[in-house]
């Protein structure tokens, strides 16, 4: 089943893609410059990682247990 259609799957792959994002912005920032295009999508979602830290660390947190629990 596509991570689309199933909202487990979804909330995994989307706080994936905000740690990722925030983690290659602060290790090389150059690579996140853009604020258009393809590559502002990712510059938006490491904004999001560096402004919500602490809830984005609860979210995946709370997302690990989840997946090793159930």
């Amino acid at each position: 089943m596509s991570a689309l259609f199933n909202f487990h799957s979804f909330l995994t792959v989307v706080l994936l893609v905000i740690c990722t994002c925030t983690y290659l912005k602060m290790q090389f920032p150059a690579i996140l410059e853009q604020k258009t295009g393809f590559r502002g999508f990712f510059w938006k979602a490491a904004r999001i990682g560096e402004r919500l830290s602490p809830w984005v660390s609860v979210g995946c947190f709370m997302m690990g247990v989840s997946i090793i629990f159930f």
